[in-house]
């Protein structure tokens, strides 16, 4: 068994997820594979610019945000929708379960599979979805349609509704799509989408988790996907190989064995949902408790500043008219080299939002 350093991994993460590189193309940017987190302002287009995609240049039909692994928006290729719808779906009637938590009791209680339950859900947002429809609406009318194991009192609402989570997880069952930068969402139909009936390698999400986010173990892999670990380890890579990690048995896809190296030198302003931060190894990435929870915070969570392969400290952006101040907060003294660098991804950062570079400011 081959044995790693914690550098290596961590070098091997920003070489596989193309964070060392400074020019790229939709196509050959390996982290759409599993999906580019479109979460906020700085989401899936600012994790690809950061990657080198010219996304200003790109086509309006190019690109397509669906909610997927967790629930969560990611951005995908629009030619790859179906292995994406396939590849992202639940494993397995426990999965489904496991995935839309507690709407997974009522449907129990009434004998409704999950796996059924996300499929009736689905065929009726079809039929209700057959032009643009903001979510509220399609809510207040699936509502009408569904049976009482499916919906559920929400107070904030203060009204009656579909659970969240099977609502979301139905929606590219049903062959809908998210049109990009809608708040609140827009779903709309995608013409003609059928899932692949066979999940290309490079689409299989395990796969694609130990190809860019590895070494990793297979409760790592669960945890990212909010899957059963038994249905992971089921679908656990024939070709994956072992590696030792600060003492933990690891996994490796064979082909990226002996691609363990230490990080390239390079500054990158990540977002907060970026794929390089959403390993489920968070105390290898950052070893720090405070630096941690102040990094991953359940709400207002600030983007990460990534220097040669370690998070450096946390950042935020903000917006006073056409200009916007990028605000950085260092975990240790930073070099008058490094500031010059954080200021270059500032500025691209201003680019990307289209406003003016106002001013950076860095506190230890």
């Amino acid at each position: 068994m081959r044995s790693a350093s914690r550098r290596q991994v961590l070098g091997f993460r920003v070489r596989a997820q193309q964070l060392d590189r400074d020019v790229g193309t939709l196509a050959d940017t390996a982290v759409l594979d599993l999906g580019a987190q479109d979460t906020g302002p700085d989401g899936g287009l600012w994790a690809l610019a950061v990657r080198g995609v010219d996304v200003a240049a790109l086509d309006d039909d190019a690109l397509s945000t669906a909610w997927t692994i967790r629930g969560a928006p990611h951005l995908y290729r629009r030619s790859d929708l179906p292995a994406v719808a396939a590849a992202t779906a639940p494993f397995s009637d426990a999965d489904a379960g496991k995935r839309i938590y507690d709407a997974a009791k009522p449907l129990k209680a009434a004998g409704i599979p999950n796996l059924a339950a996300l499929d009736t859900i689905a065929a009726a947002m079809r039929s209700i979805v057959t032009a643009p429809m903001v979510k509220g609406e399609l809510s207040t009318r699936l509502t009408l349609v569904m049976d009482p194991p499916y919906v559920r009192p929400c107070v904030p609402c203060n009204a009656v509704h579909l659970w969240e989570m099977p609502f979301r997880l139905a929606a590219l069952r049903a062959g809908l799509e998210l049109q990009a930068g809608t708040s609140p969402p827009v779903l709309q139909p995608v013409p003609g989408l059928v899932p692949a009936e066979e999940v290309p390698d490079r689409f299989d999400v395990v796969r694609a988790f130990l190809r860019l986010l590895g070494p990793a173990t297979p409760k790592h892999v669960a945890g990212y996907l909010d899957a059963p670990l038994k249905d992971v380890q089921a679908r656990w890579p024939d070709d994956a190989v072992e590696v030792e990690v600060e003492g933990e048995h690891r996994w490796l896809l064979s082909d990226d064995a002996d691609r363990l190296d230490e990080a390239p030198h390079g500054t990158r302003l990540l977002g907060p949902f970026d794929l390089y931060l959403q390993a489920r190894d968070r105390p290898l990435l950052v070893s720090d408790p405070a630096h941690a929870k102040d990094l991953w915070r359940p709400l207002g969570r600030p983007g990460a500043v990534l220097v040669d392969g370690e998070i450096a400290g946390t950042w935020r952006a903000r917006k006073t008219g056409s200009a916007v101040t990028v605000s950085v907060q260092a975990w240790d003294a930073m070099s008058p080299a490094l500031r010059t660098a954080i200021g270059q991804q500032a500025e691209r950062l201003a680019a990307f939002r289209q406003l003016t570079l106002k001013a950076v400011e860095i506190g230890d």
